[in-house]
């Protein structure tokens, strides 16, 4: 069920055409840049984004300018993730295709993280996840107590039924503009 679902948002995250997914990006990005959650916080955690999703690009560049501290995932194996000081010259390509930060990170502990944005495939609309089925997620939000919000298309707007291992997002802003 989840692999299928999985599977159905990311075709329809891929088959965006370009021009319209670069509006919802902006709109998402203008839309997160107003919320409470981001005036507020001093310590933002993102994450650096595949080609398909939410482009993360002009939010990091942002909030850089707005004088916050940004962090980006450094994940390691059986599911552990750490949030690391973002500096552009340490990253390096993964085999996924992705940047990851490489070399001597400043890893910052959970409890000095004021938001955190988190990236998935389906959400429901009280913020229940699917993600790319590593548990990074999940198992770093258990013991977060700072805000939690995701930025999401309309495809991924989805019903499913969340597993008690689930912690939901705290606010999932959606593009409705472009619908």
């Amino acid at each position: 069920m989840k692999s299928e679902l999985r599977k159905q948002v990311l075709q329809e995250m891929k088959a965006i055409p370009r021009e319209q997914k670069q509006a919802m990006d902006q709109a998402l990005t203008e839309g997160l840049l107003q919320y409470p959650f981001y005036q507020e916080a001093n310590t933002i955690a993102t994450y650096l984004s595949f080609p398909h999703e939410f482009q993360t690009h002009e939010l990091i560049e942002q909030a850089l300018r707005d004088g916050k501290k940004i962090l980006i995932p450094k994940t390691y194996p059986k599911g552990r993730m750490d949030f690391v000081v973002y500096h552009p010259q340490q990253l390096v390509k993964t085999s996924f295709g992705l940047l990851e930060p490489q070399g001597n990170l400043e890893v910052v502990d959970a409890s000095q993280i004021d938001l955190i944005h988190v990236p998935g495939l389906a959400f429901t609309t009280e913020g229940y996840r699917i993600g790319y089925g590593g548990g990074y997620y999940d198992r770093y939000l258990e013991h977060f107590t700072g805000h939690s919000m995701s930025t999401i298309y309309p495809c991924q707007v989805q019903q499913f039924m969340p597993e008690n291992h689930d912690i939901p997002v705290q606010e999932v802003l959606v593009d409705e503009g472009n619908l």
